[in-house]
């Protein structure tokens, strides 16, 4: 697996890009080895967030944790992201490694139960009138509404488009590609 880090606010020491890694590299039995992980680590003022995305396969597993400390976001973070794989495994095993689940089922007999998800409900459908707006209109529709996320036709290039609010308390913006 290629690992990329990138630290925000910040330059990521050698001892944690070496620990990223080797914490990463538990990863490989799941993934081919055209993987790209990118772990992105930030400093904020009263804490620290790591975030890995990893791309294999057409697939994108994300997790982002934060602590005290840079090491202890990271490994919260690959935690995250095994009980992710592990959860879905079902789902995803056709797109990874098959013979990984079965290794990763052994490995985690003494450690935390994940209960596997085999089929994903839809308890409740809705049908939206989705009208072209700006984005910041669609946000204060948001807002108003006060949804985390908003879909809506942008009126800027016609493509349908969702705004969100994130947890570090800005907004995201989200559009299709046609």
């Amino acid at each position: 697996m290629n690992v990329n880090v990138i630290g925000r606010k910040c330059t990521p020491r050698d001892s944690f890009i070496e620990r990223a890694e080797k914490k990463l590299a538990k990863l490989d039995k799941f993934f081919d080895k055209d993987a790209e992980a990118r772990v992105t680590a930030t400093v904020e003022k009263r804490s620290q967030s790591v975030e890995v995305t990893v791309n294999s396969g057409g697939l994108i597993f994300r997790a982002e944790s934060r602590a005290d400390n840079m090491n202890e976001a990271l490994d919260n973070t690959v935690d995250l992201l095994i009980r992710q794989i592990r959860k879905n495994k079902t789902k995803v095993e056709k797109k990874l490694k098959t013979d990984a689940f079965a290794e990763a089922v052994s490995a985690n007999a003494g450690g935390d139960e994940v209960v596997e998800e085999t089929e994903f409900e839809v308890v409740r459908r809705k049908t939206i009138p989705v009208k072209p707006q700006s984005v910041d209109e669609s946000i204060l529709q948001m807002n108003m509404l006060g949804h985390r996320f908003y879909m809506f036709i942008n009126a800027e290039n016609d493509r349908t488009a969702v705004v969100y609010a994130r947890e570090d308390g800005g907004y995201g913006l989200l559009e299709s590609d046609k």
